[in-house]
């Protein structure tokens, strides 16, 4: 077994039982942002939130085991993404990239935007000429340091 086999999981449950991630973010307290990544084997769960999600899933003690282990993150299955949604980030990274990191330096300095003290708010926003995905994305700004 593996965290993969877990992920998996929990994904054919939630399809089975016609969960929602914002409905399971809500029985374990957090964003559904934060809960879908861990869900998905990106972020590591305490014994607590592991307990509710076990639960929910119907994991067994071997399988809730796994949502506490530090995953390996940024576990794509290719460097280029092949499916058309996350392809879009990586092109909206290839686009605008130059033009994040231009203008963080321009207003913050020399650093960077944290991925570890970071929230996420993904909406819905209606839209008369096609509803539009809102992402909000916050990051402390880690700048470098001399030494």
């Amino acid at each position: 077994m593996s965290r993969l086999d877990v992920t998996e999981k929990i994904i054919a449950t939630k399809v089975a039982k016609g969960l929602k991630w914002a409905d399971v973010a809500a029985e374990i307290g957090l964003s559904k942002e934060w809960v879908t990544a861990g869900c998905l084997g990106q972020m590591t769960f305490n014994d607590e939130q592991a307990a509710k999600l076990a639960k929910l899933f119907d994991l067994t003690e071997a399988e809730t085991q796994w949502l506490k282990v530090v995953p390996y993150k940024g576990s794509l299955p290719t460097s280029v993404p092949t499916d058309p949604l996350i392809y879009r980030f990586y092109e909206l990274v290839s686009v605008y990239g130059t033009t994040f990191k231009e203008l963080i330096h321009e207003e913050f300095g020399d650093g960077i935007m944290s991925a570890i003290d970071f929230k996420m708010d993904l909406q819905r926003e209606a839209n008369p000429a096609g509803d539009r995905v809102s992402i909000l994305m916050s990051g402390k700004f880690l700048p470098y340091k001399t030494y």
